[in-house]
């Protein structure tokens, strides 16, 4: 059993792959029955931790599920960085759900875990009952997608958690232009865990690989995988700085499925940590309205 900061727990619960890796999720029980749980799913180099605070937020009504996906936080990486890919993560995901028992969620993405959840309701759309999108649509803008690439595996190491922090600041300061220091140490602390006295970011180095061997082309038609959400219930957020979701896909997203419910977040880039007061009422709102 983990325990928050706040003494709020949560189950640690590990499930096997298809290949054999252990693989973690979080497990954040609901105080009471009956709704249906959310599936919290990461960006790129993250993990279950970005979630925390959301999760926390939701678990008086609602089961959330937060899980570490393949080569990240507490989940075993993988020998072949080759198997870092969404077909292999929607078949991890599929086995988590097994393992939690439950057949039909709300799913909330962030960047590369919202591109999970629109190829969850095209491959398995018994499984979304709504999804939130966060910073994330069928096109991924070229400037953005060019600086993941820059810097995903390639972190110089750190000593102290004070390089750690502003290592964070670095990287994601345009995200973020008005964080203060304990804001990114706080962001250190969901993005690194200490090894033998020593912060260590929590992803392998290989996923960088992984991005890097894409096609030259760039990031492929998601458009057709968007329509699949058909009359779902979508909430789609934007970071208003963001250079993965661009304003002009926004818009379309909007034009295509009329029924969208949106967000733009004010100074902040790409991604919201959803924890943005905007964020919190949207998102609370949002989940009310579901039946």
């Amino acid at each position: 059993m983990g325990a928050s900061l706040n003494g709020t727990a949560w189950r640690d619960r590990y499930f096997a792959s298809a290949d054999g890796l252990r693989l973690y999720y979080r497990d954040y029980s609901a105080a009471v029955a009956g709704r249906l749980p959310v599936l919290c799913l990461p960006g790129l180099t993250r993990n279950c931790r970005d979630f925390e605070t959301t999760a926390l937020r939701l678990q008086p009504m609602r089961r959330v599920l937060t899980p570490d996906l393949r080569g990240r936080g507490r989940s075993q990486y993988d020998p072949q960085w080759q198997n870092y890919h969404p077909g292999t993560y929607l078949d991890d995901l599929a086995r988590l759900l097994r393992d939690a028992a439950v057949e039909r969620a709300i799913l909330l993405g962030t960047s590369l875990g919202g591109i999970l959840a629109m190829l969850i309701a095209a491959t398995a759309p018994q499984v979304p009952a709504a999804v939130i999108l966060n910073d994330i649509g069928p096109e991924v803008a070229p400037d953005g997608l060019q600086r993941i690439a820059s810097y995903v595996g390639r972190h110089v190491p750190v000593a102290s958690w004070e390089a750690a922090a502003a290592q964070m600041r670095a990287m994601y300061g345009v995200a973020m232009p008005d964080a203060c220091d304990s804001e990114w140490m706080a962001f250190a602390r969901r993005s690194y865990t200490e090894v033998d006295g020593t912060p260590r970011l929590d992803v392998d180095p290989a996923v960088g690989e992984a991005v890097r061997a894409a096609p030259s082309s760039g990031a492929p038609d998601l458009w057709p995988i968007y329509a699949a959400l058909g009359t779902l219930p979508v909430l789609a957020v934007r970071g208003e700085l963001s250079d993965v979701l661009s304003a002009a896909t926004f818009e379309r997203m909007a034009r295509d499925k009329p029924d969208l419910e949106r967000l733009t977040v004010p100074r902040r880039g790409h991604p919201p940590l959803l924890d943005e007061p905007e964020c919190v009422a949207t998102i609370d709102a949002f989940l009310a309205r579901l039946p």
